[in-house]
């Protein structure tokens, strides 16, 4: 696309409003830990329940990821991420003000309805309103926003734990919330569901808004269009077809069980386990938080460049390496700890942070957005993400049960294992999207 000054402003606070509903995303994700240590003495929590009060958002992620692709196809990505912050607001006013622990679950649940249907449709309305040279660097913002999320929890945890005031730590999300309702009320839908769904009049008038190549891209949008409503769904499914929704699956699967979720939630007891003390431990946490947002910045700049398969096979060899280093650490640490090899744990950490967050954590959402057809674009995404959050859980719920079964050393081999096998994954099986527009990519699998 051709962009003047004013198209190029008028793109950019589009996308920041999107992917402000990242930083729900990636806060409502990263509070709960620091919080529940303060409502679990307040309300009495049983183990169980404490595991019913952080899962609930993950359940709830599932279903809104599941089904919010499939809305976004019929009703507008618009009206779906509106009602992404409506759900934020009500999750987050609702947990503050919870009175019993039913309640906090059932209000967590509401928010993780937002967090799931945001994977999906944020991520589908960045793609979809991106020009295709620097699509990647766009539409990884929102991953850049999730990460910004995640140590703004971080922080305010740390500001608020001395005060005990868990009740703010949730409230504090609603603020957000309203700045995307506003912002997004204000937005455009994307011209490629407003063709699709034949209001081609107002497709041209964002165009107008955001290039000045209109007739070009709408008659590309168009032409695409009506080529996939001309075929018939099963003549969709070409072999290159099929192994690009393989691809991604792969991509949305892998990053949940490669380990960084683990830690992202257990960091400070990993560190306080090698001899860290807790205070350290919590600040270590938020320089972890801190790297991961730098690298994707790095990322950003260099996704539209080196191209998304270069970076996934990069990060794949930097992350096996440092589980490896991890379980050495772990085996060797058998016998009690040393300051030494608590200092390399805690390198290792940080390097396979920072090799994910310049690969996977800013590709992942990009390549999947791109790989989907439009015709089912959405609910393709929602049935991907739902697997993704699938994993999600089922790796935080697990972890403990075999990191106390089988001991650390043998969990970050098995994670070192499975990113060795994800490097595997994408030399053999992920197309390079770069530099292509999301048209040429879906003509290219459908021949």
């Amino acid at each position: 696309m051709d962009y003047t000054p004013t198209s190029k402003k008028r793109v950019f606070s589009v996308f920041v409003f999107g992917a402000l509903a990242d930083v729900l995303f990636g806060y409502d994700l990263g509070v709960v830990g620091v919080a529940l240590l303060f409502i679990k003495v307040q309300m009495h929590l049983s183990p169980v329940l404490q595991g019913w009060v952080v899962s609930s958002l993950l359940i709830g992620a599932m279903i809104g990821g599941a089904s919010s692709g499939k809305l976004a196809d019929r009703f507008g990505r618009k009206p779906i991420i509106l009602s992404t912050a409506i759900a934020f607001a009500i999750g987050a006013v609702g947990a503050a003000l919870s009175p019993n622990v039913a309640l906090l679950i059932l209000f967590r649940f509401i928010m993780g309805l937002g967090v799931g249907a945001s994977s999906v449709v944020v991520t589908i309305y960045l793609s979809e309103m991106s020009p295709t040279e620097s699509r990647g660097n766009l539409t990884s913002l929102n991953q850049f926003m999730v990460i910004l999320g995640i140590l703004l929890a971080y922080i305010v945890d740390y500001l608020l734990s001395p005060l005990h005031a868990w009740r703010l730590m949730f409230g504090i999300a609603l603020i957000p919330a309203i700045a995307v309702f506003i912002g997004m009320y204000f937005g455009p839908e994307t011209p490629r569901w407003l063709i699709k769904n034949g209001f081609e009049t107002e497709a041209r008038k964002v165009l107008e808004t955001i290039t000045t190549s209109v007739d070009d891209r709408f008659k590309e949008m168009k032409n695409v269009i009506e080529t996939e409503k001309k075929r018939h769904r099963s003549r969709i499914m070409t072999p290159k077809m099929r192994l690009a929704i393989v691809a991604a699956m792969g991509i949305a699967i892998f990053p949940q069980i490669m380990g960084v979720n683990s830690i992202t939630y257990y960091a400070p007891s990993i560190l306080i386990k090698v001899g860290f003390t807790t205070s350290a431990a919590i600040i270590a946490n938020v320089g972890i938080g801190a790297l991961e947002l730098l690298m994707t910045i790095v990322a950003m700049k260099l996704i539209d460049h080196v191209g998304r398969k270069p970076l996934l096979l990069i990060g794949s060899i930097g992350m096996a390496i440092t589980m490896f280093v991890n379980a050495i650490c772990f085996h060797l640490m058998k016998s009690g700890t040393s300051h030494t090899l608590g200092i390399l744990v805690l390198a290792s950490i940080a390097i396979y942070i920072a090799c994910f967050g310049v690969s996977w954590g800013t590709i992942v959402r990009v390549f999947i957005s791109e790989i989907l057809p439009l015709e089912f674009r959405g609910s393709g995404m929602g049935y991907v993400y739902f697997f993704n959050w699938v994993f999600n859980f089922l790796v935080g719920l697990t972890f403990p049960v075999i990191l106390g079964s089988f001991g650390a050393d043998i969990m970050f081999f098995i994670f070192a294992v499975i990113c060795i096998a994800a490097f595997v994954f994408v030399a053999l099986l992920v197309p390079e999207t770069k530099q292509r527009s999301l048209e040429e990519i879906e003509l290219t699998l459908n021949a």
